[in-house]
């Protein structure tokens, strides 16, 4: 991203810091960050478990080991400091930000609730001038709870200083959508309803619960895959052009790609579909029956796999299904937004048509993979189906360091506005009454296939 801003002195604090996301993703992603740029960042945990100032550094010294060499760790570690107590409680907060020698960013490594909570507490405390939020998803538990979320949130701070993280955003893969459809003359003349069929959106995972099952049993594959990441990729997938790469923009143009979204022909029930795992062999590993994993309760009848139809309705994308899917403990793994064009008419002389043309951009690898037909390798009267693939290397940051760079840059390009994650919500909440009403059946497949059988 050519975007730089001039960087400010920030301090980070997490709260919930002792939590897994903290250890897992968000200190060695901000490593990253620190490894590849000279940014003054002081780093700050919070959390009710037991930690010293010591044990924090170390955890800090050991993400940077990860992905660079241990010693870059040592500017940062003099100022971190680790601070036991309730982040709940508005006296602990302010003595939290106390502690921040410059401009504080709270980022909210907390479960939803509890970020709400916080949230109603920082009411109670003064809080510097240009104070950053920063926050999980997900930003609600349905669209009213996102809604009154996002009302606390504007009497903390403004909304350009709150960053709604989606690490799929920070994906510079996920930003090449963007480059692809824009600076491509030969795809932007074709991207629209007259040329394609439809499109697809696919995020299949190796992975089961991975000791998740607490937060994953109250949300499933919808709420924690669709609901937010696959609609915000369809955003970038069917947005217009802005004007210039800035967050008003290009947020603009993708919160208007939401608010003409919804379910395929206003029918939930045949437009969604849902189902769960069973016990069955991942690679190497036999996982269980998802209803056997730890922290699950068979009874909330929570799926693993969701596949839902949804209709863009303007006039570039009307009439072309945009198909969501996501799912665990699958036999591949993708992460693909596939567009299929519509067939040709049939070129007499030659030997039929092979399937339709189509485009393939993968999420992770940035691949771009063209099938396209060509005459026959012996025959040249017949015409087959030929593969161009194109390789590109990955970033320089994880994805979680590039959506810090943001943060500690004030700029929130990367960042969902809140009139987007509302929409997200209001898209799916159909499916999920429908869901909740057992009106679309929880189908199974075995841990390690493709799915249910016809899907």
């Amino acid at each position: 991203m050519s975007r730089k801003r001039e960087p400010q002195s920030v301090s980070l604090l997490i709260l919930g810091a002792g939590g897994d996301l903290t250890r897992r993703l968000l200190i060695p992603g901000l490593a990253s960050l620190l490894s590849e740029h000279e940014y003054d960042v002081q780093v700050i945990g919070a959390a009710r478990e037991e930690r010293t100032d010591a044990e924090w550094r170390a955890l800090i010294r050991d993400s940077f080991s990860q992905v660079t060499h241990p010693e870059n760790a040592d500017r940062y570690l003099e100022s971190a400091r680790y601070i036991t107590g309730d982040v709940t409680d508005a006296a602990h907060l302010r003595t939290l930000l106390e502690a921040c020698d410059h401009t504080p960013v709270i980022y909210f490594a907390l479960p939803p609730a509890v970020t709400v909570t916080v949230c109603a507490a920082l009411r109670k405390v003064e809080l510097p001038e240009g104070t950053r939020l920063a926050l999980e998803k997900p930003f609600g538990t349905d669209l009213r709870s996102a809604r009154a979320l996002n009302r606390v949130i504007a009497q903390l701070v403004p909304e350009e200083q709150v960053f709604r993280i989606d690490h799929f955003l920070g994906m510079s893969m996920v930003l090449n959508i963007l480059g692809l459809r824009f600076a491509n003359q030969f795809f932007e003349s074709v991207w629209d309803a007259r040329r394609i069929e439809r499109v697809e959106i696919i995020y299949d995972e190796l992975l089961g619960l991975e000791g998740r099952g607490g937060y994953y049993d109250h949300a499933g594959a919808l709420v924690d895959m669709l609901q937010s990441h696959l609609l915000e990729v369809l955003a970038l997938v069917a947005m217009e052009q802005p004007p210039r790469l800035n967050e008003v923009e290009l947020r603009s143009n993708a919160a208007q790609v939401l608010r003409a979204t919804h379910v395929w022909d206003d029918d939930p029930v045949a437009s969604s579909r849902r189902a769960r795992y069973t016990a069955g062999k991942v690679g190497d590993r036999r996982l269980p029956s998802y209803a056997d994993e730890e922290g699950v309760d068979p009874a909330l009848n929570t799926e693993t796999l969701a596949q839902i139809t949804l209709e863009v309705d303007t006039a570039r994308w009307r009439g072309v299904p945009f198909v969501l899917r996501s799912g665990k403990a699958l036999g591949q793994y993708v992460t693909q937004v596939r567009v299929h064009m519509r067939p040709v008419p049939e070129i007499p002389g030659f030997g039929g048509a092979p399937e339709p043309d189509s485009i393939m951009l993968d999420l992770k690898s940035g691949a771009v993979e063209l099938g396209v037909t060509m005459n026959g390798s012996g025959d040249p009267f017949g015409l087959e189906r030929s593969m161009l693939v194109a390789k590109k290397e990955p970033g320089h940051l994880l994805p979680y360091g590039q959506v810090l760079q943001g943060i500690v840059e004030g700029d929130p390009l990367l960042s969902v506005r809140a009139d987007m994650a509302e929409e997200c919500w209001r898209i799916v909440a159909p499916v999920l009454r429908a869901w909740k009403k057992n009106e679309v059946p929880l189908e199974e497949y075995a841990a390690g296939s493709l799915g249910p059988k016809g899907w």
